[in-house]
């Protein structure tokens, strides 16, 4: 039986997960593949752990280019993160002829092209399935199970931090740093959790996302990113008074020479699949020309749904050796000669309905005041909802509006903030009810 040489750089977590599937499942992957996965060498700053789950045949290093450099590994596996040492150590496996599988969302958003075109050159592979999503398979889907669609769009839960924050929030009734504290307590969060919650690494995804689906080049910094901070508790129970449920989401939309890649709060309707996600879990929506809607969900994170991505990659990768064949599956689903260089639609140029929330002084008028700024700017409002108290000087005024183009929005809330009568800076949550 032919036997395919692994090495793994970084046995942290997730590497420590790929260790154990490749050894307690070794039987039924060499049924499945019809070669035998040997796990070669492993470079990690402390190898004790890893020395715990192999059979002593695996060699351990703290040397990562003694993995690079070994000529009989045919799969590396990269771990450790980063967008420095990574990149180095990939760039010098690729060009010892080394395929990759790495789970590097922030690496391939910010400089995968250079990547895949170093691969390309050197006849090389990198499976990249774990990068988005965890458990869930986006990028095989999207490649292989969708190939004869158009992409239409795509929204996504890709952040499981996120998620359970906002979950806590909506059941508990409790503010955004209680539910943050949960979640670090609960191995949820990072002790800097600032990546998750500012919404960076929902939109390093959503670029390899919208880089497979459109099939181009995207400019990482072109994505408009906001996180959750913002969001309170009251935005959250005036969201399910309108009928939705707040969800920190990764939208994009195929306007044929140019596309949009947004990652924002979102309010999304209560009987839509990915309003009931909760917890630290993982959703997406993708829309084909063909297929219409699908949806995938799993774990986004942890030990073991990642590494199931990760050994999915060196299955196929696997495969692919034993068969004799290469590059069956362009990277980015397209022909690197068919790439474009599609424009991001910029945040000021879309168009979709709008909740607002004020806080105004308790007078008369406010209201009317309101109303005349948002219908200057031909904003037209859906509902809205005032609850005065006698006894507070701020009053609370929620609405929704029907569609309007967001650079209306943010001119008639510049003016509308400017009033005497608003006593705090007015908050905006997109809403997307067409999916």
């Amino acid at each position: 039986m032919k036997k395919i040489c692994i090495g793994i750089i970084g046995c942290g977590t997730v590497g420590q997960g790929v260790v154990k599937l490749l050894f307690e499942n070794a039987r039924i992957l060499e049924a499945k593949l019809g070669c035998k996965l040997f796990l070669k060498s492993i470079a990690d700053l402390n190898t004790e752990a890893a020395e715990k789950l192999t059979d002593g045949n695996t060699y351990l290093t703290d040397n990562p280019y003694e993995v690079t450099d070994d000529p009989e590994i045919d799969i590396i596996v990269e771990l450790i993160g980063g967008t420095d040492i990574a990149q180095e150590l990939i760039l010098r496996a690729l060009g010892n002829k080394k395929n990759i599988v790495t789970a590097n969302k922030k690496l391939l958003a910010l400089n995968g092209a250079k990547l895949f075109e170093e691969a390309l050159k050197n006849n090389t592979e990198i499976g990249f399935e774990a990068s988005t999503g965890g458990s869930m398979p986006v990028i095989k889907t999207m490649r292989e199970s969708l190939c004869g669609n158009v992409i239409k769009e795509t929204s996504g839960i890709l952040n499981g931090t996120c998620n359970y924050i906002l979950s806590k929030i909506s059941k508990e009734k409790i503010t955004f740093e209680t539910a943050l504290y949960q979640a670090q307590t609960n191995g949820f969060a990072e002790a800097d959790p600032a990546l998750d919650i500012n919404g960076d690494d929902t939109a390093h995804k959503l670029a390899i996302i919208c880089s497979i689906a459109y099939g181009t080049k995207v400019n990482f910094s072109d994505i408009y990113i906001e996180g959750i901070t913002g969001i309170s508790p009251q935005d959250i129970e005036n969201a399910e008074e309108f009928g939705y449920r707040i969800k920190l989401m990764a939208i994009s939309k195929n306007r044929g020479d140019r596309f949009e890649a947004r990652v924002h709060p979102t309010m999304i309707p209560y009987d839509h699949v990915l309003a009931k996600i909760d917890g630290p879990v993982n959703a997406i929506s993708i829309h084909g020309d063909a297929s219409d809607e699908i949806v995938l969900t799993g774990k986004g994170a942890g030990m073991m749904p990642t590494a199931s991505s990760v050994v999915s990659d060196i299955c196929d990768i696997a495969r692919n050796i034993c068969a004799g064949v290469g590059k069956r599956i362009p990277s980015l689903s397209f022909l690197p000669e068919f790439l474009s260089e599609k424009q991001v639609v910029k945040i000021s140029e879309i168009t979709c309905k709008y909740y607002i929330r004020l806080t105004a002084k308790n007078s008369p008028g406010v209201l009317s005041k309101v109303s005349g700024i948002l219908g200057d700017f031909k904003i037209s409002i859906q509902s809205v909802h005032q609850k005065a108290e006698d006894d507070i000087e701020g009053v609370p005024i929620v609405m929704t509006t029907y569609k309007a183009q967001e650079s209306h929005i943010e001119k008639a809330l510049e003016k509308i903030g400017s009033l005497d009568e608003i006593i705090d800076k007015p908050v905006i949550i997109r809403i997307e009810d067409e999916f």
